[in-house]
């Protein structure tokens, strides 16, 4: 018998249908995967199944008994916890203070005992294996990573039975996500059972047991993770077989043209004498372990540091890094890690986040033009296949996929002449990332420029030109044509020599 499960589940958002009589079940010591693209209703499935969002029909059975959660807390008073894309966490609260928020020790005098509090931090911490984190951390100063290990802490702090991971794993470097895959194996030793979405197919076969596959608001599917093949999951996934991952590269010009030169930049001690051009119609990776300066040198780049030494060049023309207003003047436009936080602002609508860049072009006399507006937000939904409601509706309420799409959008409309961009396929689905990996080929074979961060090797060797590996804030080295592989981007990013072949 599951442990939890959900039958005929029906959950409308105005006129937008997210659920349409969806089933999902998951047994005690089970690890069992939710997939779909993004917008076919897992992480709405989830919010029924922990109290957010009461569903308009169907039944939810927890533990043999239908149930209803009048909210999350009763959820979680009853042990079922969810780690949600969106981190919870309090930011100028430290790692202890979020980590027990609510339920804080008290002393004998009922005061709140920190000593004790950031001592049990500490312990909780290194039995997860997150021991790095200092437990007096103030929250804002972590990196994305660190914040959600913390969050991922704060969840397994309360003892779950059925702990729910909703792309608990999309910041987090390979080895951190090691650490994690360890606590949710000993969890399921214990008779936990575990509902993981990921859109990262290698997690999945490495840590599920099943998978459920929903697709435009229903269950489609079941399968066994082990049994099942990569196409037969992508088929249920997206209705349609995955074509080849990434568009063919185009043939290059003889002789290159520079649109991005940087010479010897240099900011404290995170980035270090580094030098490199970024060719028109090029798409130039940036690799390496994560936090080794990458994400430093786009926010350089981009004018937000400051103190940034050494020389900066767009189409030949010299620039000075004062400020991001003067990094778009000269042609620039950055796609920043956290679409969240940095990319947009959640509850503005989605047309106003689109034009934000770009407001004297849709401007008559100084006074916003709707109809500009209206123009430009379609001709970016069409461009980018944006799936929203309407226009006007606050771009919190668009999936993960859609929201980065509209995070890209608004720098479109720019036209830069180089895009710098920060990991832009995180924790979104394999339908969403092959329509950026062609929209990234598209602008190169346009003459635009692309400087290209990701965690995931396969998309540096699948869609770049050129790779420089950084170590230590500075390029390690440069790969290219054959030597740019998988391997090599690994044997570069610890220090070793080529990889044998």
């Amino acid at each position: 018998m599951p442990l939890l499960s959900a039958s005929g589940i029906d959950k409308r958002f105005g006129g937008v249908v997210a659920l349409d009589g969806a089933d999902f079940a998951c047994e005690a010591g089970e690890i069992h995967a939710l997939l779909g693209e993004n917008g076919a209703g897992k992480s709405t499935m989830v919010k029924v199944l922990c109290g957010v969002h009461p569903p308009d029909a169907g039944v939810i059975v927890y533990d043999g008994q239908p149930t209803t959660f009048r909210g999350p807390a009763d959820a979680v008073a009853a042990g079922i916890v969810p780690v949600f894309q969106e981190l919870s966490l309090v930011p100028d609260l430290t790692v202890a203070e979020n980590l027990f928020i609510g339920e804080e020790p008290r002393n004998r005098l009922g005061l709140v005992d920190g000593a004790r509090m950031r001592r049990d931090s500490a312990q909780l911490l290194a039995e997860l294996g997150f021991g790095g984190i200092d437990p007096g951390a103030v929250i804002r100063d972590l990196s994305l990573a660190d914040r959600q290990l913390i969050e991922i802490a704060k969840a397994l702090r309360r003892r779950p039975r059925v702990l729910i991971l909703d792309e608990a794993t999309s910041a987090l470097n390979r080895r951190q996500v090691e650490q994690v895959f360890s606590v949710v194996r000993r969890l399921r030793e214990q008779g936990v059972a575990v509902v993981f979405i990921s859109h990262r197919m290698d997690e999945v076969r490495e840590l599920c047991d099943r998978a459920t596959i929903f697709r435009d608001g229903e269950d489609v599917g079941t399968v066994d993770v082990e049994a099942a093949g990569d196409d037969q999951i992508v088929h249920l996934m997206i209705g349609r077989t995955l074509r080849e991952t990434f568009p063919p590269r185009t043939l290059r010009p003889e002789v290159e043209e520079p649109l991005l030169d940087v010479s010897s930049l240099t900011w404290g001690d995170r980035l270090r004498d580094i030098s490199f051009t970024v060719h028109r119609g090029e798409i130039l990776g940036l690799s390496g372990l994560e936090g080794q300066g990458q994400g430093d040198l786009l926010l350089a780049l981009f004018g937000v540091y400051v103190g940034v030494g050494g020389d900066v060049s767009v189409r030949g023309k010299p620039i000075a890094l004062r400020n991001p207003r003067t990094a778009m003047a000269a042609g620039l436009a950055l796609v920043p890690e956290d679409r969240k936080t940095q990319g947009l602002i959640l509850p503005l609508p989605v047309n106003e986040n689109i034009t934000l860049p770009t407001l004297p072009a849709v401007s008559r006399q100084g006074v916003v033009s709707p109809s500009a507006v209206a123009t430009a937000t379609e001709s970016m939904r069409e461009r980018l296949a944006i799936r929203m409601a309407s226009p006007e509706v606050p771009v919190r309420f668009l999936s993960g996929g859609n929201q980065q799409k509209v995070a890209i959008a608004k720098w479109l409309l720019t036209d830069a002449a180089v895009y710098l961009l920060y990991d832009p396929t995180r924790g979104i689905d394999v339908g969403a990332k092959q329509e950026i990996y062609d929209l990234m080929r598209r602008l190169a074979t346009a003459g635009h420029g692309i400087l290209f961060f990701s965690t995931d090797l396969a998309e540096i060797v699948g869609l770049c030109d050129r790779a420089l590996v950084m170590y230590e804030g500075a390029i390690a080295r440069e790969l290219r044509g054959p030597a740019l592989t998988q391997a090599n981007l690994v044997s570069a990013a610890v220090g070793l020599a080529e990889a044998a072949s």
